[in-house]
């Protein structure tokens, strides 16, 4: 499942190209969205900003309409320039966001729902999460309570749990904890004497291109804004992200 890196990746890809402009073209094979659109046009709309939430994307567009999408494993958002080839087939296409100079698509993407920005606001789906290590506005004392409140859990379960910490996926609890004491994925807890700060300081590494492992980085595709990027994790453990 693309991690927050990636879907932070993928927004400011997404921004870059759409922000500030009017959407000429807008298509969809689900039908939830096809009803919004029949009742209130998305073409003619000015996509003011594309985000990133944990794991969730946020297309807000004038009139208080925002598109929230969620990858899960599959989906992706690749952009294009108008009439140039895809990469994926066209069966596997759910959303077509089009500007003048560009095409966002977003391909086999399970979640993808329209609300007002007050609605979205009270939506579980957001309104649960903990903080957002990529956020400008991440609490870190907030963060440490969080994760000391699941106390019960393994360290490796704790940073799994979106409503403690919002973004990491497998490959950030996996370094994580392969750079922290030994046995930290399995025996160690989150409640203890003293809490310790967090690891890793992600916002600034992940705005420069950083790897999970520290490394240098592959940068995102313009063409696959929402491919994977990083170290592998294949010799170490993993699980599902509760509440992802």
């Amino acid at each position: 499942m693309p991690e927050g890196d990636t879907i932070f990746r993928a927004a400011r890809t997404l921004h870059r190209a759409l922000a500030g402009k009017p959407v000429v073209r807008f298509e969809t094979a689900l039908a939830q969205l096809s009803r919004v659109d029949d009742d209130a046009p998305i073409a003619g709309r000015t996509v003011e900003r594309v985000r990133s939430v944990g794991k969730h994307l946020l297309v807000e567009l004038s009139g208080d309409l925002v598109l929230r999408t969620h990858m899960r494993m599959a989906g992706s958002w690749h952009v294009y320039r108008p009439g140039e080839r895809w990469q994926r087939p066209r069966s596997a296409m759910r959303v077509v966001l089009e500007t003048a100079d560009f095409q966002a698509v977003a391909f086999d993407v399970p979640v993808a729902e329209f609300r007002s920005g007050r609605a979205l606001a009270r939506d579980p789906a957001l309104s649960t999460l903990g903080p957002d290590l990529l956020s400008d506005a991440f609490d870190v004392e907030a963060a440490v309570r969080r994760l000391r409140e699941r106390g019960a859990l393994g360290i490796g379960e704790a940073l799994l749990d979106q409503r403690a910490l919002a973004g990491i996926g497998n490959v950030y609890k996996n370094e994580v904890c392969f750079a922290g004491p030994s046995g930290a994925l399995r025996k160690e807890r989150c409640a203890g004497p003293s809490p310790a700060p967090l690891p890793v300081p992600v916002s600034g590494s992940i705005a420069a291109g950083g790897s999970p492992a520290g490394g240098a980085g592959r940068p995102s595709s313009a063409k696959s804004a929402g491919s994977r990027v990083g170290a592998p994790t294949s010799a170490r453990s993993a699980s599902r992200c509760p509440m992802e």
